[in-house]
């Protein structure tokens, strides 16, 4: 069999430099990051039980007054948190309702190797086993307090994770939401969330 070579016009090649060197240069940048740069992600929160700009399932709303859901704290999943991430802290605050908003619920203390929540986990005592602590909610309840906003036009419910630079923040179970509003976001090294929504 004969071999074949490829021949290349000083034309070409002085076309091709450009993008060669553009090539060689991005390789030389990885490189020098480690394997780390090509499997660093963006942080992000996703749920089972809730969809991004969609409605609260029943099975999330309030279940006192007149609300009559199951009151049960949604499934939550994130992924690729930041570098230094010690522990974990999520929120869901109403931010429709007059002044500083509405506080559903407020968790701490989060392991770093954890990484989901089931449903459920604020009345099921999941929370407790990993050592996490809950806030007193804006119902006067601690834990989880779903949607249940005035009849009307639908309100929306932010839900945030964020990844937090100590394993240790200064607050206790049952304490209020601000406090732990207050403490998060002095050691938060990052963040993501999600919107949905509730009306009645």
């Amino acid at each position: 069999m004969r071999s074949r070579c490829l021949v290349v016009s000083p034309a070409s090649l002085r076309f091709h430099l450009p993008s060669l060197a553009l090539a060689i240069s991005s390789l030389a940048l990885v490189a020098a990051q480690g394997p780390r740069a090509l499997a660093q992600g963006t942080f992000g929160l996703s749920s089972t039980s809730l969809h991004a700009g969609s409605p609260v399932d029943v099975a999330q709303v309030f279940d006192q007054d007149d609300c009559k859901g199951g009151n049960r704290s949604p499934q939550l999943s994130w992924h690729d948190a930041p570098a230094g991430t010690r522990s974990f802290a999520v929120t869901i605050i109403d931010p429709d309702v007059p002044g500083r908003g509405w506080w559903h619920w407020a968790v701490a203390g989060i392991p770093s190797s954890v990484n989901q929540l089931p449903e459920n986990a604020s009345a099921s005592g999941y929370l407790q086993k990993l050592g996490a602590v809950e806030a007193r909610n804006d119902f006067d309840t601690e834990g989880y307090g779903g949607p249940c906003p005035p009849a009307g036009k639908p309100h929306h419910y932010v839900v945030t994770i964020y990844a937090l630079n100590t394993s240790s923040l200064r607050i206790a179970q049952g304490r209020p939401a601000l406090m732990f509003e207050h403490e998060i976001g002095t050691a938060t090294l990052g963040s993501a969330r999600m919107v949905v929504t509730y009306g009645r």
